[in-house]
């Protein structure tokens, strides 16, 4: 087990979710980065939509596009990410018992001035999303660039909620509960990119 992974836990156990930055190298995010932009080019890449039956909506709710990943076509890159993404799945259960047993991951790219309201990950017809995992491909992304992911966490005494709010830097790992945390994505003045998707049980 990968001891590196313990601030993520004890983040979601204390607060509902967890951050790790340099999740990835600088040479990993580059050769990410470059794979989405090159299969973007190739037309690859859609408009998301939400819910369990993928409804586009026209940039009303959100505005990014997406790329599943198949490990039948992914490259080294793409495998040394979901590689370690396994990795990660070994240590949480291990030590949350959670009993995850699959994942989904897709490239995003949220285009300047693009948003993605406040939201759950986890459907109402579908509980097998447990934890949502974001991980970040920017380079040098300065806070006026905007495009934060904001959480709302409930206060301990249940008279409400604060807000946080995490930047998107290159190689940072964020990961929080599915069913719990409402979250959006905020506008930025630059184009956003990300590896995102969900932990999920049987």
């Amino acid at each position: 087990m990968n001891p590196l992974f313990e601030p993520i836990i004890d983040g979601i156990l204390a607060d509902g979710y967890g951050i790790m930055d340099n999740f990835l190298t600088p040479d990993e995010i580059i050769a990410l980065a470059r794979r989405l932009h090159d299969r973007r080019a190739m037309g690859q890449f859609r408009a998301a939509g939400i819910g369990n039956q993928n409804v586009v909506v026209e940039n009303a709710i959100r505005g990014d596009e997406i790329l599943w990943l198949d490990e039948a076509t992914t490259i080294s890159a793409e495998l040394t990410f979901l590689q370690r993404i396994h990795e990660f799945v070994d240590y949480v259960n291990q030590t949350c018992y959670l009993g995850l047993r699959d994942y989904e991951f897709h490239y995003a790219v949220y285009p300047t001035g693009t948003f993605y309201k406040r939201h759950l990950d986890q459907f109402r017809s579908d509980s097998r999303r447990k934890l949502s995992v974001i991980c970040y491909l920017n380079t040098d992304w300065q806070e006026t660039d905007g495009g934060q992911l904001a959480l709302y966490l409930p206060n301990l005494d249940k008279t409400g909620e604060r807000q946080i709010t995490i930047a998107p830097l290159g190689g940072r790992l964020v990961c929080f509960e599915s069913a719990r945390l409402e979250h959006e994505v905020l506008p930025a003045t630059r184009e956003r990119l990300s590896v995102t998707g969900w932990l999920k049980t049987a």
